[in-house]
């Protein structure tokens, strides 16, 4: 499974974003997918998740309430809606993937088998 993240830029706080997670030569179907981020100098972190059958999301503490993920699994796509974006926001995001996960792994990184490239998203005050 290739993941293509894409949609990050610079914006000042208090903007919205989203972000895209494609896969190309396979579909969605049967994958929870994730965002994390890694800002400079910092560990990657988990931000949120969506299961495979799209009827569970988790979020971080840190953007619960600000973000939203979802997926259109006809589009073979993931999106992070981003609100009222802070500056300690500002990181690399990368998609990832994975078909077999239980709930209470979604939010650690070494549960995922694919990742994207990863898009940077820069806030500023």
């Amino acid at each position: 499974v290739q993941l293509q993240a894409s949609g990050g830029g610079f914006l000042q706080a208090g903007d919205s974003l989203r972000l895209s997670c494609a896969t190309s030569g396979r579909t969605f179907r049967g994958y929870s997918v994730a965002w994390f981020r890694q800002a400079p100098g910092k560990e990657r972190e988990f931000a949120a998740a969506i299961r495979y059958d799209s009827r569970t999301t988790v979020y971080a503490d840190s953007v619960k309430g600000r973000f939203t993920i979802s997926r259109d699994n006809t589009a073979n796509t993931v999106y992070l809606q981003m609100n009222s974006l802070k500056p300690d926001d500002t990181a690399v995001y990368y998609c990832a993937a994975s078909s077999r996960i239980i709930y209470s792994s979604l939010g650690t990184p070494s549960s995922y088998s694919y990742w994207g490239q990863g898009t940077q998203v820069t806030v500023s005050s």
